[in-house]
């Protein structure tokens, strides 16, 4: 029976419709059924005289983003807060989509959680959309009979993760759009500007000086191998990145290395403690035990650091040792966190205490994205002024020695 009712469900489409009431107003809406026969069966029925019935489009679109499951954790939480059934809220927030990607996830999960599979085990069956925390925060709300609660606390840690996130980009966009966009108009100077400098130094007769001698130089080599620059550089940075995502190894040795960057590493770091002690505070509130919850706050502080001394202090809490006592033995937790978790094991209130610690760095994160703004520009503009700067008096620098000579 239970396989007759999934092969069911996994049938079951989302078809659009469009037809007249009985007083001939024109009406629309939508439907989940088998086929469109059974879409004017049921609207007949009802007494709608049906015109138009269409099976809604569920394919292409954007990929899922995490804002996107933030947004149908807080929209599912609110429906349920008010009372809402679980079908019909995933019914109601997968209308209300407009990523066609995200309908056919959320469609597939109700098809589900419709057949009696629980709602956690329903999202376990996408982990690249559900990670381990998720999951099993929503398993803790069921097995206690808070989900409503659960999925709230859920919707904040993803709320307040992307704004940490969201406010790490912004602070790292401007020196990196600089970056580009020196690089451009370095590569248009060095290609078109200076060789049409050359051909006038040419009809000079005279001896050039050094500088120009060198920036010459160094334009013919651009020129020249401009493709063999522009593939190293690509091909590095691919090969780069690709080695941080897939190696351990390397992923160890540049997470330490941006913990470590003047100014940005400060950045990290504290973005790293805030997500990590949200992290924790959200399972442990939610009820799941210590050794459990530290499984999944490891990888939730994006750091490779952080993960390893998550581990650690995994192995030293399940033979018995102290959470502070645990994370003190790491040396990576600040002082103020570590008197912040001692102060909550001693009173019972852990997942508070965690709480005010991460509201605390993200505060402090917010406040040192707003410095890096008006820190960075300055810098930024010294370094571009003196290398096209000197680009530039180096070309006007024979210029000027004609016009002595004259």
């Amino acid at each position: 029976m239970a396989t007759a009712a999934l092969a069911k469900a996994s049938k079951e489409v989302i078809f659009e419709w469009e037809g007249k009431d009985r007083n001939g107003k024109v009406v629309r809406g939508e439907m989940r059924a088998g086929g469109e026969s059974m879409v004017n069966a049921s609207l007949r029925r009802q007494g709608i005289l049906v015109n138009k019935v269409k099976k809604r489009r569920t394919s292409g679109g954007k990929s899922i983003k995490q804002k996107d499951i933030a947004i149908f954790t807080r929209q599912l939480a609110t429906m349920m807060k008010a009372g809402v059934p679980l079908l019909q809220s995933f019914d109601i927030v997968a209308r209300g989509s407009t990523n066609p990607r995200m309908t056919k996830l959320l469609n597939d999960i109700r098809g589900d959680v419709e057949t009696g599979t629980s709602l956690s085990s329903a999202f376990r069956k996408h982990p690249l959309h559900f990670d381990a925390l998720y999951c099993n925060l929503v398993e803790a709300g069921e097995a206690g009979g808070i989900l409503e609660a659960l999925l709230d606390r859920l919707a904040i840690y993803q709320e307040k993760t992307m704004a940490i996130k969201s406010k790490i980009k912004s602070a790292l966009m401007y020196p990196v759009a600089v970056i580009i966009v020196a690089f451009v108009v370095l590569t248009v100077i060095m290609i078109f500007v200076i060789p049409a400098f050359e051909d006038v130094f040419k009809s000079f007769g005279g001896e050039l000086p050094g500088p120009t001698l060198v920036v010459i130089a160094l334009s013919k080599f651009f020129v020249a191998w401009w493709w063999a620059i522009f593939g190293l550089l690509g091909g590095g940075l691919y090969f780069f990145f690709e080695s941080w995502k897939r190696s351990e190894k390397m992923q160890m040795t540049m997470d330490r290395i941006l913990l470590k960057i003047p100014v940005f590493g400060d950045l990290i770091n504290k973005s790293v403690i805030a997500r990590w002690t949200r992290t924790l505070s959200t399972m442990f509130a939610a009820g799941v035990p210590l050794v459990e919850a530290l499984d999944s706050v490891g990888g939730a502080s994006g750091n490779a650091v952080y993960a390893q001394a998550t581990e650690q202090i995994q192995k030293d809490v399940s033979t018995g040792s102290a959470l502070t006592t645990s994370m003190t033995a790491t040396g990576v937790f600040p002082t103020m966190v570590l008197q912040m978790a001692a102060i909550g094991e001693e009173s019972g209130s852990l997942d508070h205490m965690l709480a005010k610690a991460a509201e605390f760095y993200e505060e402090e994160v917010d406040e040192m994205v707003k410095g890096l703004s008006s820190l960075m520009e300055p810098f930024i503009i010294v370094i571009l002024g003196t290398l096209i700067g000197g680009i530039v008096v180096s070309m006007y620098l024979p210029i000027f020695k004609l016009g002595a000579v004259v």
